[in-house]
């Protein structure tokens, strides 16, 4: 048998999907540097300290104007 632009009974576009798909599987759950994770929000952040009783309501509102300014 002669396959002519084949590679091993495929075609070469689906030697690459098979690649980015492996990629995708293998690599996205891993974290990525320089991405941000969204639940380290400065915001949720302050929600969280505040809920676990470490600032005053006082202290939350006034952090959390400052980082409403920015």
């Amino acid at each position: 048998m002669y396959y002519q632009n084949y590679y091993y009974g495929m075609n070469f576009i689906w030697w690459v999907i098979w690649l980015i798909l492996l990629f995708w599987i293998f690599a996205i759950p891993y974290k990525i540097p320089g991405q941000r994770d969204p639940k380290d929000q400065p915001l949720q952040i302050l929600k969280k300290r505040f809920a676990a009783g470490q600032i005053t309501v006082k202290e939350f509102e006034e952090m959390k104007k400052n980082l409403e300014k920015q």
